[in-house]
């Protein structure tokens, strides 16, 4: 019986260690600690919060605040790593211990949060255009202005900026609507602005969002018809204190210098000048001695020339060889330093930095300067029941902008006069026979004090209460304040026979303020597969602008220190105004979704504006989107490997514009005393001396400058847009399609002074309409080689079709033609008018054979007679052509491999008709300016024995031919491929940074411009900037990036 009972436990022992033994394994499994660190491929820095979950079961953790983790799993188990934002990754474990990944950001970003204005959507749900920026890539551009920095990058929105050092750029957004002010709306961290961008430093900048149809930017209403850029700064995130560090150094350089004439050349032309004319070269009045001799055809040659000695009679100048050009331009430098700290954690954030940039210009003396700091703070209450925060920034900004067209002035000036006189006290200048034209140099050198100063405070305060999950209620408080000062002084000076024996100081002061207060309630909440989001909202908006100057003459001494205006003894002059508006708002917005594929939006909002009569204070503004997510549709999951993401998107809605004088409306009055002695130097003025003795206080009236029109109503912008969102090959090929038409009505529109309608007469309009159409297309690749290559490669290509479709009859001669049949009408808005040159005389014969024309004669432009009267007159006159390109494009390309990592971008535009204001002087002698330096393209003008085949006009000294009237002589092709940046950058290995107690250290040199492709039949510089504006520079730029 023992032995039975013994046996029979024996066994029990045997099966009982036999089951455990088979269950080691997976009890092993269990207690398997895996372990690592999190970290980001943008940035290297690690990521916090990342979930890390055994794939298939609910055992899972989160990183901490340096990016690490540690789960126990099985050793054979798989690990699921995702985070929003990037790419999800599943890793076998292998019974590894350590685990150390690396995350990839998900270009997709389909439960990306972006704001869309007054709240935040998802980018899979958005149906209207919108555009995200890839702030990493703008930022590779060392921009002093974010907003330059995205040329060319988004479809269909073009930035127009020249090398000024501000950096300020003009930006256009799916074509011409409006005629009066074209700027997008800027929404700062909630706070609305039409300008400065260029006084926001681009560190702080988090996002960019460009709302580019009326369907999604329709929740802005009245200030939205040329569409809206939303910036949002950063802000302090969960984890450790972080700093980061960014710098660079620019070098810029003029490399697209206008060739003008030397001093012998100068010579040259002039005498050739004569000889054309059938005069002697050597009766000119400059002194210039001709040595001539004499060609086969009887006419006479330059064989030398001969400068005297002194140009002068006082003998103060010698003859020199001056490049006015090298006098006024230099090397240009900016600097720029950014510090950034920040942290966060359950209970609140803070950002805060400081920064510095000082940009000193191609020009002399020419400079911008920005110190801005910048608080971004949050704090959650009453356990995130109420959040409070502030978004501030304060800028102050320096400039001294270049003298008014000074590159002109530098090519025009006279070669052979130098700077200064030989002893240095006084300035070369022009001598008798000569233009009275200013010395370039000393325009530069007495600019040099003539900066302005502007503070600009901009943000908001806001509080938000969450009573019930899904209910968010906000109340925000903006500010956008601004402080312009500016001492412009002016010298007495002498440049040669040119003297200005007066100088002056004159001071302006503005005060800009802006404020609005948003009160907003959204409610989210899903009902199985139905999915909404409300928003109701009130606003008001109001500006205050105050304006004032004050001048005084006549200094003892031209120290800026001293040429204020109680040191003044001469005239003194004031003036001031102040002016302002209001705007109350109501609006409203619900997006549905059904499944995640059925989606669609509707949006109303109601402004009222003071600018307007009682009649139509009021406008209302509607809007609606529809989407469909193809890609999540039941029958496409078996092509889900190829077709990530599918979906289609139609979008309609109306925007207002209120951009005119707030006085529109009224007639009204000024007094204008007058300048000077008015009773026998007043232009424009209405004092009168009843006295007749013409001196004493002088009695002054009134004059009546605006007419007023109390009818005006809201410009209205109606916008359809047609869109198709795609992404393929798991992400790896993706893009946009976009396709609008754009009808802008009832447009807001002010004529320019004409003497028929005569003093007095200004009135502002509405009527005019104008319609665009176009397509937006974008599309780009992304992957990685077998070697470690990561690329991606994105472009874009935009058209827009711009037409007037009406104007009103009182102002329709202002556009062009002929007031009736042949007018603006049809045609794209600043198209243009003139006459069309076809070539130039080379024979009697075509002389003889040319309809009459007063001044034709051998060498110069013929003509077209398009009316067929056989007269050449006003009637022959026709549309040229207009100032839109054919279509636009845009380049990006991204590599990186290991530590490196490489960024070009192309920009450019296809077949775009410029006028060439460089003609005007480069192409002849007497057109403009007869006896101021040429461009060198003189030198190969059209001659009957020397140069027969060019179709350059003749050499003359009067332009008996008229040749100074607009013709497409002066139209050329702009078309352009720049190479707008490239950067190389490499990231030290973290190893070397853990021992320097550094997190990330990127060094990087970059180059801007570096080549321009242009059109074969463009004949100037720059076809980008074709007339007198600030040189566009090559620039080249070394900085680093650090955190830790």
């Amino acid at each position: 019986m023992d032995q039975k009972l013994f046996l029979r436990k024996s066994r029990l022992k045997f099966f009982t260690l036999l089951f455990l033994l088979c269950f080691i394994p997976h009890l092993s499994a269990q207690n398997k600690t895996v372990q690592g660190t999190i970290i980001s491929a943008t940035d290297k820095e690690p990521v916090i919060g990342v979930s890390v979950v055994e794939t298939g079961t609910t055992n899972g953790t989160i990183t901490d605040i340096d990016g690490k983790y540690s789960l126990q799993v099985g050793s054979n188990a798989t690990i699921t790593i995702s985070y929003i934002g990037f790419k999800t990754q599943n890793i076998s474990v292998n019974n590894r211990s350590t685990i150390d990944v690396v995350l990839e950001e998900n270009a997709l970003l389909l439960n990306e949060v972006v704001a869309v204005g007054y709240r935040t959507e998802r980018k899979a749900d958005l149906t209207g255009a919108v555009s995200v920026v890839d702030v990493k890539d703008m930022m590779s551009a060392s921009e002093n202005n974010p907003m330059k920095a995205l040329q060319g990058r988004i479809p269909g929105m073009q930035v127009t900026a020249d090398g000024n050092p501000s950096g300020s750029a003009t930006i256009k957004i799916r074509g011409v609507g409006t005629w009066n002010n074209t700027d997008p709306l800027y929404i700062i961290d909630g706070v609305a602005s039409t300008s400065g961008m260029h006084e926001l430093n681009s560190n702080d900048i988090e996002s960019i969002q460009v709302l580019r149809d009326a369907s999604s930017a329709s929740i802005y209403g009245s200030r939205a018809a040329n569409g809206v850029i939303i910036v949002t700064t950063k802000k302090g995130k969960k984890g450790a204190l972080k700093v980061n560090f960014d710098a660079y150094v620019t070098a810029s350089m003029y490399n697209n210098k206008i060739d003008v004439l030397s001093s012998k050349e100068y010579a040259q032309v002039l005498g050739q000048a004569y000889i054309n004319s059938g005069e002697n070269p050597n009766s000119n009045n400059l002194g210039i001695v001709y040595d001539l001799g004499t060609a086969s055809d009887g006419r006479s040659t330059i064989k030398n020339v001969y400068f005297p000695e002194y140009l002068d009679k006082a003998k103060t100048m010698k003859p020199a060889n001056t490049d006015w050009f090298d006098e006024i331009t230099r090397t240009g430098v900016m600097q720029s330093y950014n510090l950034s700290i920040s942290n966060g954690n359950e209970k609140g954030s803070s950002y805060f930095s400081l920064g510095y940039l000082d940009n000193n210009g191609l020009v002399k003396y020419t400079d911008f300067s920005r110190i801005s700091a910048r608080m971004n703070t949050d704090y959650k209450l009453l356990d995130g029941l109420i959040t409070i925060g502030e978004n501030f920034t304060l800028n102050r900004t320096t400039e001294v902008t270049q003298p008014y067209q000074i590159v002109e002035a530098a090519l025009i000036a006279v070669p052979f006069i130098p700077v200064k006189t030989d002893d240095g006290s006084n300035w070369g200048g022009p001598i008798t026979g000569l233009p009275d034209r200013q010395n370039p140099a000393r325009l530069v050198y007495d600019n040099r004090d003539n900066s302005y100063r502007y503070w600009r405070a901009l943000g908001n305060a806001y509080i938000n209460v969450n009573p019930l999950k899904g209910l968010n209620v906000r109340s925000s408080f903006g500010l956008d304040y601004g402080n312009y000062y500016k001492r412009t002084l002016t010298y007495s000076y002498q440049d040669g026979y040119v003297t200005n024996t007066t100088n002056k100081s004159t001071m302006e002061q503005a005060h800009w303020t802006k404020w609005s207060w948003t009160n907003t309630a959204t409610y989210d909440f899903q009902i199985g597969k139905n999915r909404v989001e409300t928003l109701l909202g009130h606003e008001m908006f109001r500006q205050e602008d105050i304006n004032m100057s004050a001048s005084r003459e006549d200094y003892i001494t031209q120290n800026p220190d001293y040429m204020w205006p109680d040191a003044g003894t001469g005239t003194s002059e004031g003036t001031g105004k102040s002016d302002g508006y209001s705007l109350m708002s109501f609006f409203g917005k619900v997006n549905y979704a059904y499944d995640d594929k059925y989606l669609a939006s509707v949006t109303l909002r109601r402004d009222g504006s003071s600018r307007f009569g009682k009649n139509n204070r009021w406008g209302t503004f509607p809007a609606f989107n529809l989407g469909w997510r193809l890609s999540q549709e039941k029958f496409m999951e078996n092509y889900k490997d190829i077709f990530t993401d599918l979906k289609f998107r139609f979008g309609w809605g109306q925007n207002g514009n209120q951009e005119m004088n707030t006085m529109a409306i009224y007639r009204y009055y000024v007094t204008d005393y007058g300048k000077s002695d008015p009773t026998w130097n007043a232009v424009w003025g209405t004092a009168y001396d009843f006295s007749g003795t013409g001196s004493g206080l002088l009695a002054s009236g009134i004059k009546r400058v605006q007419i007023e029109n109390p009818d005006l109503k809201w410009e209205t912008t109606t916008q359809t847009n047609w869109g198709f969102d795609f992404a393929l090959l798991d992400n790896r090929l993706y893009g946009t399609l976009e396709y609008y038409i754009k009808n802008t009505k009832d447009i807001l529109y002010s004529p320019g002074y004409s003497a028929i309608k005569g003093e007095g007469a200004a009135k502002w309009y509405n009527g005019a309409s104008t319609e665009n159409k176009g397509v937006e297309f974008s599309l780009g690749y992304r992957g990685k080689t077998s070697f470690g290559l990561e690329y991606d490669i994105a472009g874009n290509i935009s058209t827009n079709k711009n037409k007037v479709t009406k104007v009103p009859d009182a102002v329709l001669n202002d556009f062009g033609g002929n007031g009736t049949y042949d007018n603006i009408i049809g045609r794209p808005y600043g198209s243009y008018y003139g006459y069309v040159a076809d070539g130039i005389f080379k024979t009697q014969e075509e002389l003889n054979q040319h309809p009459k024309q007063d001044g034709k004669n051998i060498g110069r432009i013929r003509y077209r007679d398009l009316n067929n009267d056989g007269v050449i007159n006003e009637k022959d006159q026709t549309w040229l052509g207009d100032p839109y390109p054919d279509f636009s494009y845009g380049l990006n390309i991204n590599l990186a491999y290991k530590n490196f990592d490489l960024v070009m971008y192309f920009q450019g535009i296809h077949n775009v008709d410029v006028v060439n204001q460089l003609k005007y002087v480069t192409d002849f002698w007497s057109v403009s300016d007869t006896r101021s330096n040429k461009g060198r393209r003189l030198l190969n003008a059209y001659d009957p024995v020397t140069n027969p085949d060019s179709n350059i006009p003749m050499i003359t000294n009067s332009d008996s031919n008229n040749e100074a009237r607009f013709s497409t002589y002066y139209l050329e092709n702009g078309s352009f491929l720049k190479l707008r940046n490239v950067q190389l950058g490499y990231n030290i290995p973290s190893h070397i940074l853990s021992k320097i107690k550094l997190s990330s250290l990127r060094t990087y040199v970059s180059a801007q411009n570096l080549f321009t492709i242009k059109s074969r039949s463009f004949n100037g510089v720059d076809p980008e900037n074709p007339s007198w504006g600030y040189p566009i520079p090559m620039t080249f730029t070394f900085g680093l990036n650090l955190s830790f």
